[in-house]
């Protein structure tokens, strides 16, 4: 009878021990640890951009430096470019236009005080924060550094993806900035007189290859 008894008594401790092992590990957390993606293009990335001032504008395109995208692997299905990270220079002495009179309006874009300045300062952007506006479109705010100045913008972006993966293999970024912001005033530089609309809009795009 004793014999019996130890018995139920040490398979009785066998199934408590299961039991809290069982219990400890279903309420136990692990967390993940996170990685980050870190992407450099290639040296040969360009962006393009336009003037707009009096009544026509300026195309024109420049070779992207130091360009990388900071992208924090998602452990969901969301969109996977939420939290994202993108700095770049562009250096104004590489600007060459794109259409037109290209040699004359080369020379015209890269009159001395409209990007380039004595100092020979990259425009520089970097990434503040993220908002995403709808499946695979963000709002990037940042600060862009233009001859040395530096200014908040706002641009947009689009991740370019196969339905059938999770991560975008193109990211395309847009948007639009006043120059008056950084007092620069294309026509008075360049043509030596001030024309009346009130606003000098510098347009860019740039399309990165995240693969």
């Amino acid at each position: 009878m004793k014999t019996i008894k130890n018995r139920i008594l040490l398979v009785g401790a066998l199934l408590t021990i299961v039991l809290i092992s069982g219990f400890a590990k279903s309420t136990s957390t692990v967390t993940p640890k996170e990685e980050k993606k870190v992407i450099e293009t290639v040296k040969n990335q360009t962006i393009n951009m336009f003037v707009t001032h009096g009544h026509c504008s300026t195309p024109f395109g420049g070779i992207v430096d130091d360009l990388k995208v900071d992208i924090p692997v998602r452990m969901d299905a969301g969109n996977p470019l939420e939290n994202m990270r993108i700095s770049f220079e562009v250096d104004p002495n590489s600007f060459r236009a794109c259409r037109g009179d290209v040699a004359d309006l080369t020379k015209r874009v890269k009159t001395k005080g409209v990007f380039i300045s004595d100092n020979n300062e990259k425009i520089r952007f970097k990434t503040t924060n993220v908002y995403v506006m709808g499946v695979d479109w963000y709002q990037i705010n940042g600060v862009m550094s233009i001859k040395g100045v530096e200014r908040e913008v706002k641009f947009f972006a689009t991740g370019i993806r196969d339905s059938y993966k999770s991560m975008s293999s193109e990211l395309v970024l847009q948007g639009q900035v006043n120059l008056l912001d950084w007092g620069i005033d294309y026509d008075k530089l360049v043509n030596g007189q001030s024309l009346d609309v009130p606003t000098k809009w510098l347009y860019l795009n740039m399309k990165i290859e995240l693969s």
